[in-house]
């Protein structure tokens, strides 16, 4: 067996990272030109350029000097924490989020698409056709990083809070989490009421956005961006449960108006 001398090694590998094919330094250097693909492909494992595998990088939530789109961040935790999960299917090796969005709205489903392309900038998204709906996904190894709400069962039988990072996003992008949040378990609805006018009896309607969450966490995530926006809202009860919560007041209906609207 020979053995090359580091400084070979090193004159080869400098060759091979400038383009020179494998054949050719194989023949300047006289080595075996099996030798030359083996260093090249150690050299490139080393630095994460094999193919079929991508640089090892890591995300915000690892490291804040990452870039992040965050009100798009935003907009998706919102969506996640109404219809969203993240799954771990056998034929990945990553795992997946996926947001379940009703065929009633495909802008919200676009919408929820490119946030997810804007998230994980260079990573594909699907949609998976579903009774009556949608299933946006994405695959990442950093799904679990950014989305640590994640957990056995059901969100509403466990604790849903907010990572210090992901609370100084949405106190950011307040809007962005609402809308959020509406586009999954919201609505805007006209409502109607009759008044007595000059002895006539008259009908009014006027607009009211609904959110409708189990987790008493992710009622209470709404509600504090609510307050945070200075906006009134209602705690309304089902079966003696708190269920929904409602935006009814005509300044508080008007800001909604302006920043979220209706579903599209």
């Amino acid at each position: 067996m020979i053995f090359h001398t580091l400084e070979v090694r090193h004159k080869a590998l400098a060759l091979l990272r400038d383009g020179v094919a494998n054949a050719e330094v194989a023949r300047r250097l006289d080595i075996p030109k099996g030798t030359i693909s083996y260093w090249k492909h150690m050299d490139r494992a080393k630095r994460g350029e094999c193919p079929g595998r991508r640089p090892v990088t890591f995300c915000f939530a690892c490291d804040d000097k990452v870039p992040l789109d965050k009100p798009a961040y935003a907009y998706l935790l919102g969506l996640y924490l109404g219809d969203g999960h993240i799954s771990f299917p056998r034929q990945h090796r990553a795992p997946s989020l996926m947001v379940s969005l009703d065929d009633a709205w495909p802008g919200i489903q676009s919408e929820c698409e490119q946030a997810m392309r804007r998230v994980f900038p260079g990573r594909a998204t699907c949609r998976v056709r579903s009774k009556g709906c949608h299933n946006i996904k994405v695959y990442s190894q950093h799904l679990l990083h950014l989305f640590p709400q994640h957990g056995p069962g059901r969100k509403h039988d466990r604790d849903i809070l907010l990572e210090p990072w992901q609370e100084t996003i949405v106190g950011a992008h307040p809007w962005e989490f609402l809308r959020g949040l509406i586009h999954s378990d919201g609505c805007r609805i006209t409502n109607w009421t009759t008044r007595l006018v000059a002895g006539e009896r008259k009908r009014y309607e006027y607009p009211r956005y609904w959110f409708t969450n189990v987790s008493d966490d992710i009622r209470k995530l709404y509600t504090d961006t609510l307050d945070l926006l200075g906006l009134e809202w209602t705690e309304c009860y089902r079966h003696g449960n708190p269920y929904n919560i409602s935006v009814a007041r005509k300044a508080s209906v008007a800001l909604m108006e302006a920043h979220i609207g209706p579903k599209y």
